[in-house]
């Protein structure tokens, strides 16, 4: 009996230890996030549409977007920010946001991307694939696009600096 007790708290242990890292590694991104957004007094993560189509995404160190879900509505002129609220220059943590046509084989784009660096990782064989990008920036740094969806649809959005696209992916609703 004292050897199964011992094995059942081991192993409750190791659960609470796994889980408990996890939970503090996430509370403070989520709440750097929170603080940045509302200083800067944008909207929440997910942004709904709105007639002006104004939306902000934050990018960190961590390899991470704010949010996994934008929403524009179609036919509207959409005003694009992303942020790169690190603090790593874009050689070590570059992040854009590429905003892909419907459809589009993600893991293949990224994968010509990698091979892109003259062109700020946007390979240039796959532009039909792409609706609006960002320039790559660094820790500190922002870039504002505009650009217009006329079709309604979802729309999947990456960052395509080698090996973000498995973290730093989402998709653009246009309703």
């Amino acid at each position: 009996m004292n050897t199964k007790t011992k094995i059942s708290v081991l192993i409750l242990m190791g659960f609470l230890a796994v889980t408990s890292c996890g939970k503090k590694e996430t509370a403070p991104a989520e709440s750097t996030e929170t603080t940045e957004t509302s200083t800067e007094g944008e909207p929440a993560p997910t942004a709904a549409p709105t007639e002006e189509n104004v939306l902000v995404v934050e990018g960190n160190d961590q390899m991470q977007f704010n949010t996994s879900e934008l929403k524009a509505v179609a036919g509207k002129p959409i005003k694009l920010t992303l942020k790169h609220v690190g603090k790593i220059p874009k050689e070590a943590m570059g992040h854009n946001l590429v905003i892909l046509q419907e459809g589009t084989d993600q893991a293949a784009f990224a994968l010509k991307a990698n091979d892109a660096k003259a062109t700020d990782y946007i390979p240039e064989s796959e532009k039909a694939s792409i609706i609006a990008h960002t320039k790559l920036i660094g820790g500190g740094e922002e870039d504002t696009i505009e650009f217009t969806i006329d079709k309604k649809g979802s729309y999947p959005f990456i960052c395509s600096f080698p090996g973000h696209v498995a973290m730093m992916k989402g998709v653009l609703i246009v309703e």
